[in-house]
């Protein structure tokens, strides 16, 4: 019955780990203003918020952490982080 305990646990901490990354890429998403995605020549916050919202969605609605779509849904996450996030900072950094 341990064995069984551990992995439920593991999968509950996966499972918030991971909404917390959606979470926080849709955040920062949401407050980035919608001039800064065209200037930075990335697709424009209105897709992004689309993409992350739905991840999200889908995240809390089928609720496993290795389901196809959250596993879609986290790709795009990290991708916003690493390859949006900065670029969008880049453009808006104040002078």
């Amino acid at each position: 019955m341990e064995p069984f305990q551990l992995e439920s646990g593991v999968l509950l901490m996966a499972f918030l780990a991971l909404a917390v990354v959606k979470v926080w890429a849709l955040v920062d998403a949401i407050m980035r203003p919608a001039a800064a995605y065209l200037a930075a020549d990335k697709q424009t916050k209105t897709a992004w918020m689309w993409i992350l919202g739905l991840a999200l969605a889908a995240h809390l609605v089928f609720a496993l952490p290795y389901g196809l779509l959250s596993l879609i849904g986290t790709v795009a996450a990290f991708v916003y982080l690493v390859d949006v996030k900065p670029a969008l900072s880049a453009v808006t950094r104040r002078r």
